[in-house]
């Protein structure tokens, strides 16, 4: 598990590969990623935005942003936490991910980024 804290928000990320919906035959390779997002501070703050960096040992980059999460801009309170899936396919055995969140700090009324710890995407067999 990768944890990484900033302003009080603090990111863990956990990965598994998937091998059920992966076909190594086609360069299909899937992985899913549990983060959690824990507000530490003494101030109430949403989560806006993401933005991803994916790299692929094939030599491929790719960067995803958009609203919220899953759907959600979820609002943490003082030691709330918000808890998320998702998954990201790779068309080689490894990779990794790393980005940020844009927050708003709603007493302040200020936006600040919260970085995304940079974890591996490793498939089992390739670990041996």
């Amino acid at each position: 598990m990768e944890t990484l804290t900033t302003k009080g928000i603090k990111i863990s990320v956990e990965t598994f590969y998937h091998e059920k919906h992966s076909n190594p035959v086609d360069q299909k390779f899937v992985f899913v990623y549990h983060i959690t997002i824990e507000n530490k501070s003494n101030t109430t703050v949403q989560l806006l935005r993401r933005h991803w960096y994916i790299f692929d040992s094939n030599g491929v980059i790719r960067e995803v942003e958009g609203e919220g999460v899953i759907g959600k801009q979820p609002i943490l309170k003082p030691g709330q936490a918000h808890q998320y899936v998702s998954w990201s396919q790779l068309q080689s055995e490894m990779g990794k991910m790393y980005g940020y969140y844009l927050m708003h700090d709603r007493i302040k009324k200020a936006e600040f980024k919260v970085p995304i710890p940079e974890f591996k995407l490793i498939t089992p067999f390739k670990m041996n």
